[in-house]
């Protein structure tokens, strides 16, 4: 955008789409703004504008535009604030008498859009909250143009059909705004309608919410359910050990399966560390698990006469969902780019806390098997029809790592470390020194113990010593100086790779701290074990 454009919008006498503020931190007031312009009240299908930076008189305040600011209003879209989310662009432009910084919003289709659960509308210059039949007037036209399938009337249900005490009881308190429901004195129909959960022109429900709210799904949607099968072996031709179905409405389905995953599915084990200390490893990690079951039941295609597998074999979980990559979303752009096959399905979900909708499940799925010392899950998307993700008993990656499962007794990373650090010279353990033996056991001990690391790649942020720490702790083990203390200990142990700055352009960063990596802790692992070898409890062991 120019800075032409930018003061045509601030000359337009159509003051419903636009809105002018010096204010860089009211972000109720943003959001309040975004969600009025994706409303789109008078129905004019322009787009509506906020500009920050301008005065009411439209005079420049001369603001600066800096990265963090345009980043965090940026953000406003994906905070699950505003629902359905809005489609807008936020952009920068510099102008004589300052910046300003444009947030372009596209007219909803899928309206009412809510933020926080109250609908707000523009009135002229100004925005508010829309009365019952302005909301009225949105849902109407959100039937007459969203074509996505859960929305649609499902014509042979009535309210019989749903469990509409759920609704009242449970799901309109989370969907609304309190004071908004209070006041809200519409039948039930009309409640729902605003929701898009019911169709007021067939005089039905809609799909979403017999998927959502339904007693019987089935009995529309014959694929709504959910197939859990457990394999004795790796292969569908193995024995079946254990077989459920789950079905009937999502809010209420949703945490039986969760909870079904934890106790049936999920296995915790310990694994040693060394003979004091041990960290505790799942199977499958729960948080995983459950984010991608969550996801399966949001984007799967309802029409589908298929239902979700969930298969889980003796070295791994499948799990399959009818309905490949939906709207932008393609195998080339994934996880990077998200569509919403089922929009209604996925706000109710976000409302009941099920999903958060920031389009980081894939990411979050990915850390957390990291985190566990599992196998990065393999994706299928490049399939028509299904979407297939398959997740690795971490037990047999560690069997395919170590040569041995932990079931043996033994602890693969220090076996595994043994071997590794006798075939390098360069970092044989008795080759160290015991300066630099002694560095790395008190970076250990300044902050956090090991069982409280989660993730071996992220020492960084758990594993810390400064200089002066490490300066008072050294002293009484021969480090008389920083010069010494550099000379024998901290560069050695950083030449080794054991050892890294989180500052390193600056060596002498008034913040700076020294870092065990991956390679470190491992040889703290090995440190601890000659100590615990000797009986002691103290690094003196190793001196001689």
């Amino acid at each position: 955008m120019t800075a032409e454009e930018v003061r045509a919008i601030i000359q337009s006498d159509e003051s419903y789409r636009i809105e002018l503020t010096v204010s860089t931190t009211d972000k109720d007031k943003f959001q309040e703004a975004i969600c009025a312009f994706a409303n789109d009240m008078p129905g004019s299908r322009k787009k509506g504008y906020l500009l920050i930076g301008v005065k009411n008189n439209g005079e420049l305040s001369g603001l600066k535009v800096d990265d963090e600011l345009q980043k965090s209003i940026s953000a406003l879209r994906s905070t699950g604030n505003i629902l359905p989310l809005p489609v807008m662009h936020c952009e920068k432009v510099e102008m004589e008498g300052g910046d300003v910084l444009v947030v372009e919003v596209t007219p909803s289709f899928n309206t009412p859009v809510r933020y926080r659960g109250r609908t707000f509308i523009r009135i002229g210059p100004r925005k508010d909250i829309a009365s019952l039949e302005e909301e009225r007037i949105l849902t109407e036209r959100c039937i007459d143009s969203l074509a996505t399938f859960d929305v649609s009337p499902c014509r042979e249900a009535t309210l019989d059909d749903i469990d509409t005490e759920y609704i009242r009881k449970e799901y309109l308190p989370e969907a609304i705004d309190a004071a908004m429901l209070e006041e809200d004195h519409r039948t039930l129909k009309e409640q729902m309608a605003s929701l898009r959960l019911y169709n007021t022109r067939f005089d039905c429900p809609t799909m979403a919410a017999v998927i959502l709210f339904g007693y019987n799904p089935r009995y529309f949607l014959p694929g709504a359910y959910i197939q859990f099968v457990r394999f004795g072996g790796k292969t569908k031709a193995d024995e079946i050990i254990n077989e459920r179905e789950f079905k009937g409405g999502l809010l209420k389905l949703l945490p039986r399966l969760e909870s079904f995953a934890g106790d049936a599915v999920i296995n915790k084990r310990p694994v040693p560390l060394t003979m004091f200390r041990e960290k505790t490893v799942t199977n499958y990690p729960q948080l995983a698990l459950r984010e991608l079951l969550m996801n399966a039941c949001m984007h799967r295609d309802y029409q589908s006469n298929t239902p979700i597998r969930f298969y889980q074999f003796e070295d791994r979980i499948e799990l399959m969902n009818p309905g490949g990559l939906y709207g932008e979303a393609r195998p080339e752009n994934f996880p990077n780019v998200n569509a919403y096959r089922n929009p209604v399905v996925a706000e109710a979900m976000k409302n009941m806390k099920y999903v958060n909708m920031f389009n980081r499940g894939i990411r979050s799925v990915k850390e957390i098997m990291k985190q566990n010392g599992s196998e990065e899950p393999t994706f299928s998307v490049d399939k028509l029809t299904v979407f297939e993700v398959t997740l690795e008993d971490a037990n047999i990656t560690d069997l395919r790592r170590y040569g041995h499962s932990p079931q043996d007794g033994k602890n693969p990373n220090l076996d595994q470390l043994e071997t590794d650090l006798a075939s390098q010279e360069s970092t044989n353990f008795s080759s160290l020194n015991y300066a630099v033996k002694a560095l790395i056991f008190r970076i250990q001990k300044q902050v956090l113990s090991v069982e409280e690391i989660q993730d071996i790649s992220e020492l960084g942020r758990n594993l810390d010593a400064t200089w002066t720490q490490l300066g008072r702790s050294l002293e009484q083990l021969g480090a008389k100086s920083k010069r010494s203390l550099l000379r024998y200990s901290i560069n050695p142990a950083i030449e080794q790779g054991l050892v890294t700055r989180e500052h390193p352009e600056a060596i002498r960063h008034p913040r700076q701290r020294y870092l065990l990596t991956a390679k470190g802790l491992k040889v703290l692992e090995l440190i601890n074990k000659e100590i615990s070898k000797n009986g002691y409890q103290s690094i003196e062991t190793l001196r001689y």
